[in-house]
């Protein structure tokens, strides 16, 4: 036979077994069937067809199946297309396991799927996880403020995971407790002289309901004395009494200048009104003399009284006491 159509063949057969092996991915499937996990060639090549990475699934589910777990091919192909991540679900729930911490693949990939880290879960349950909280301010009944720093042991609620508050809830939740508890304090020097008090009162109140953790303790780091609040209030209102006696005290000395000028511009007035009427003195006597109701006596008379009185004025006039 020709040469060249020999060659041609064999380039032809040799991209068929390429191709054959490309969708029927013999080896995965040798792998699985001596690893204990046997899954069928024809649920590999419709993973194929799916788009689904063979060979991620024949791992989880030898890996699973090596721990003793359940987790069937089409559980694990679920999840990856659903977009979980197969792999940390997989050590999740071997961790689970091996630590005695119940832990199915139904709550591992709902957990997963809800965007939190089961692996980091499943650790933080078995190895606590410490938190610091960020300083807290609070002032005690005698005014003084207490910066209060603690440090919050944790583990994770399995059950609660999905659903539940994160750190940051059990954070506030501890802060809060702090507060209260300085504030119900009589004197920032009870709190200085126990600080183990804040820890139980807080502990006691159950701050962990409701989120994905479950608080072992509540450790008192650091405890400063900040300011005196309470002096630094009073000193505010004294100084808000004062400007606001000063302000009143202006008003009024306001109202007295505007109440004197309003008496010198009567006076003034009035003086007007009377150099007025007395200027018309002269006119009403001559007209009186004209028309006979008093006589040439009645005016000296009227004058002897006016002599009279301007003796008596200077007479009760101050004297003059300057020595000589």
């Amino acid at each position: 036979m020709d040469p060249v159509f020999l060659g041609i063949v064999a380039a032809f057969a040799i991209i068929l077994i390429f191709l054959f092996l490309y969708i029927v991915p013999l080896n995965l499937w040798i792998r699985a069937l001596v690893a204990g996990a046997p899954i069928g060639i024809g649920q590999l090549i419709a993973m194929r067809i799916r788009k689904v990475p063979a060979a991620l699934v024949v791992d989880a589910l030898i890996n699973s199946t090596k721990a003793g777990l359940r987790v069937s091919s089409n559980e694990i192909e679920t999840h990856f297309l659903a977009g979980g991540n197969v792999n940390q679900v997989i050590r999740a729930i071997i961790s689970a396991d091996k630590a005695n911490i119940p832990l199915d693949w139904k709550m591992a990939t709902a957990i997963n799927l809800a965007g939190r880290d089961v692996f980091e879960a499943v650790q933080m349950s078995v190895q606590p996880k410490v938190l610091d909280t960020p300083p807290v301010t609070a002032v005690a009944k005698n005014g003084i403020q207490l910066i209060t720093k603690a440090r919050v042991t944790v583990r994770t609620n399995i059950n609660k995971l999905v659903g539940g508050a994160g750190e940051e809830t059990v954070l506030a939740r501890v802060g809060e407790g702090i507060v209260t508890c300085i504030g119900s304090a009589g004197s920032h020097k009870d709190v200085l002289e126990n600080p183990d008090s804040i820890s139980k009162v807080v502990l006691a109140k159950g701050l962990d309901a409701g989120t994905a953790f479950e608080i072992l303790s509540i450790d008192i780091a650091d405890i400063d004395v900040g300011k005196n609040i309470g002096a630094q209030l009073q000193m505010d209102q004294a100084n808000a009494d004062k400007n606001i006696a000063q302000a009143k005290a202006e008003e009024r000395r306001a109202m007295a200048v505007a109440t004197e000028q309003e008496m010198k511009a009567r006076g003034q007035e009035m003086r007007a009104k009377v150099i007025e009427a007395e200027a018309l003195i002269p006119q009403a006597m001559s007209e009186a003399f004209r028309s006979g109701n008093i006589g040439i006596m009645d005016y000296y008379k009227m004058k002897n009284v006016q002599a009279d009185t301007q003796m008596r004025e200077s007479l009760g006039g101050p004297i003059d006491t300057r020595k000589e």
